[in-house]
């Protein structure tokens, strides 16, 4: 099915800001637009287009012994590669880096042998997944008096519905097909998790242990092939699932792993734990908590998400509620519903009666007007007071004192020792909003207590330097890094970007990009690992602690919900409801801040329903730090204002900070006189003092007076020119001198 009442639009293909296009007919293209005019009307981007079909065509008539080299990130249809029988093979090969390609000749070749997996469902027809019909450009026709701006040209709020709720990717595809929905093998072509080898493996999983609320058991992995080679071992579990009730996928990766190398006929032993509650499923209806129904869950080690090696049950026998009196071990407060409102007013893909409601649920949106409950919600610059959100019990905070505190000395100290109320005393209102509104690139100095400036920079696969071009080298996508399985890749990633960023004076990282694979269409995909959350999840919290291990604090992004760039800053209102929030979209980032212990998070331009998502308090305050314990700094992503972002409602909101280095308006707060406001720019204020003097910035061989390396190279330049400029001169007034005393000496001996 198409779009239904889509507009067509002018795009770039793929990349910050552009959509790969469901429908290249329909787009104007930015540069380029000839090369593609050999796509047939109708077709996507991720089909072949004419020239690439001719190409395919060509090798094949000359070359009996085919390889296809797909060198992309988004799952594209790969149909084609069964439709030549001189195609015999065919490698997936995403962004590589600055020097991954130079290992693809070996691996053509065989000497060395492939060992990633799939990270994304590559299915045969990307028109008929459940998400096609609800992604792209939806612009609400009722919301003219909230007219934004886009970079200088005037926009109206906008939206998508994520319809599937929790059937993503391979969830959708395997709970399908085990209800007869679709015929998986016509429907899929590689499963997520699948990958082939140059050798084979056997695995042998051993019986179930379980202890202190954790299930462990091994598995055997022996190498049956002639060649040296790693395996992954996946785990998945499969829940009781009752006709009606909480909605549950059939398969659900719960934990991985990957072997070391393994000779010829060589085993090794690996070790499977995970928690119990890991397993449960979100209740938003009934519970509105977390629980573990009573019944059997079949837990089981695969080659891929769709086909079973062997399985084994655990059974539970009550049901367990993870409420406010028994949260989950990892939740530092019990997750309860805090976005009943983002539900709106949408039908959602339900298992029910075999996906009864499928044909209804996944079709496009039939209006295009926000109904006026949902309205009356809805704010951005226009109707937003910071006054009409002021608490009047509020007291107004000390300022200005003179304690004789430095931000040094609070190295090491917990975040709620009593000495940083003394520290903060000291702090100005106007130095709380320099430092709330600068912070593109960088965090601001503080002089009243004695806080250095430091440098933070983009890019999840590199560190880049936007004022002094410096750049690291580039490693590859994270959907390569994720595809890789292999957990100690991903650490050796962090740190190798801690390092560089240390060696740069660099203290903040803005990655890892962690986003879901919500379409393949979605132009940012090659920035984020995958469609799973449990392996995005684990990728990023790795590279979080590499990262850390040299002091570099890592910014996960883009938090949350902001799974497709199409009016990505055109206050797009995404619809989803609370299930599919956490379990989706909410859970990557939810295994890098607790087992990653990240200390900073960039939140994303979209909204949440009809609220900003930095204005967001129970994703920002509620879930992010009295759930899970976060303990750190928020940034916006960048702050282009947009018509809906401004700094007086996200300090209120648990946002500390803009991502931007100049004035830009609506990044200072305007209401500096309220108790409230002085309050929530401590709070703010606090925050990225507390995650900056824990860094890298403030290890004793680091600390800064505040200037830049380039700035202090430049004052170093000057400062040895203007000396050789005086020591010139002081040899000039010499040489002057001495002439004129020699020419009185002659005056005098003439007389």
């Amino acid at each position: 099915m198409k779009f239904q009442k889509q507009k067509d639009w002018t795009v770039s293909i793929g990349g910050e800001g552009a959509d790969l296009p469901t429908d290249v007919s329909k787009v104007t293209y930015e540069n380029n637009s000839d090369d593609y005019d050999d796509f047939p009307a109708g077709e996507h981007y991720l089909q072949l287009s004419q020239t690439e079909k001719d190409l395919v065509e060509l090798v094949c008539d000359n070359f009996d012994n085919v390889v296809v080299v797909y060198n992309g990130s988004n799952a594209m249809e790969l149909n084609f590669v069964n439709e030549y029988a001189q195609i015999k093979a065919a490698l997936l090969c995403p962004g590589t880096g600055q020097s991954g390609a130079n290992a693809l000749g070996k691996i053509l070749s065989g000497e060395i042998n492939p060992s990633g997996k799939t990270v994304d469902t590559y299915v045969t027809d990307l028109e008929a997944a459940s998400t096609f019909n609800n992604v792209g450009n939806f612009e609400y026709d009722n919301m003219d008096e909230f007219q934004g701006d886009e970079w200088g040209d005037p926009s109206l709020p906008t939206f998508v519905n994520y319809v599937e709720g929790i059937y993503v990717g391979y969830r959708f595809y395997e709970t399908a097909a085990e209800e007869g929905l679709i015929d998986y093998d016509k429907a899929v072509l590689y499963p997520f998790g699948y990958g082939l080898s140059y050798t084979d493996f056997e695995q042998k999983m051993g019986s179930l242990k379980v202890s202190d609320g954790k299930i462990s058991f091994d598995v055997t992995v022996t190498n049956t092939g002639k060649v040296a080679g790693k395996d992954v071992v996946e785990v998945y579990y499969n829940p009781p699932y009752t006709d009606g009730g909480i909605e549950k996928a059939s398969a659900n990766l719960v934990e991985f792993a990957k072997t070391g190398m393994l000779e010829p006929g060589d085993s090794e032993t690996v070790t499977i734990e995970f928690d119990i509650e890991d397993m449960a499923s979100y209740d938003s209806d009934a519970e509105k908590a977390y629980v573990l129904e009573k019944g059997d869950y079949k837990i089981s080690i695969r080659t891929d998400s769709h086909n079973i090696i062997e399985e084994e049950v655990y059974t539970v026998d009550q049901a367990i509620t993870y409420d406010a009196d028994h949260p989950r071990s990892t939740d530092q407060t019990a997750a309860e519903n805090q976005f009943d409102y983002a539900a709106g007013d949408v039908a959602y893909l339900s298992r029910a009666g075999k996906f009864a409601n499928y044909e209804e649920a996944t079709k496009g949106p039939e209006s295009y007007s926000m109904p006026e409950e949902y309205k009356a919600q809805f704010i951005n610059n226009s109707n937003y007071d910071p006054m009409e959100h002021n608490d009047d019990s509020d007291e107004m905070p000390t300022t200005g004192a003179k304690n004789n505190k430095k931000l040094v000395d609070m190295r090491g100290l917990d975040y709620d020792d009593g000495q940083w109320d003394e520290l903060l005393d000291q702090m100005t209102v106007d130095g709380m909003k320099e430092l709330v509104a600068i912070g593109g690139y960088q965090t601001a100095a503080a002089d009243s207590v004695g806080k250095v400036q430091t440098v933070d920079c983009d890019g999840p696969a590199s560190i880049n330097n936007n004022f002094t071009g410096v750049g690291s080298i580039g490693f590859p996508s994270a959907t390569m890094i994720a595809a890789t399985w292999n957990r100690d890749i991903a650490a050796t990633f962090g740190q190798s970007i801690g390092k560089m960023a240390d060696e740069m004076g660099v203290s903040g990282w803005y990655a890892p990009a962690m986003n879901t694979h919500r379409s393949a269409f979605a132009g940012r995909n090659f920035e984020y690992f995958s469609e799973d959350g449990v392996l995005a999840g684990n990728m990023a919290a790795k590279a979080t602690i590499g990262a850390e291990e040299y002091g570099v604090y890592a910014y996960l992004k883009h938090f949350a919900l902001n799974d497709q760039e199409t009016n990505r800053n055109r206050m797009i209102c995404t619809w989803c409801n609370e299930q599919a929030i956490r379990e989706i979209y909410l859970k990557p980032f939810e295994i890098a801040v607790k087992e990653g212990k990240a200390k900073a998070i960039m939140s994303s331009y979209n909204y949440i329903g009809p609220r900003y998502v930095g204005g967001t308090t129970e994703l920002l305050n509620t879930v992010l730090r009295e759930e899970w314990g976060f303990v750190g700094m928020a940034l916006t992503d960048y702050f282009g204002n947009f018509g809906y972002m401004n700094a007086d409602q996200f300090i209120r909101n648990g946002n500390d900070f803009a991502l931007v280095a100049y004035d830009a308006g609506t990044n200072y707060v305007s209401d500096s006189a309220s108790a409230t406001a002085v309050k929530e720019l401590r709070r703010a204020s606090k925050n990225i003092l507390y995650t900056v003097v824990n860094s890298r910035a403030y290890d004793p061989e680091n600390l800064q007076t505040g200037l830049q390396t380039w700035q202090k190279l430049a004052i170093g330049i000057d400062i040895v020119l203007a000396a050789g400029l005086i020591a010139l001169e002081v040899l000039a007034v010499n040489r002057l001198k001495k002439r004129s005393e020699e020419e009185g000496k002659q005056t005098v001996n003439s007389n």
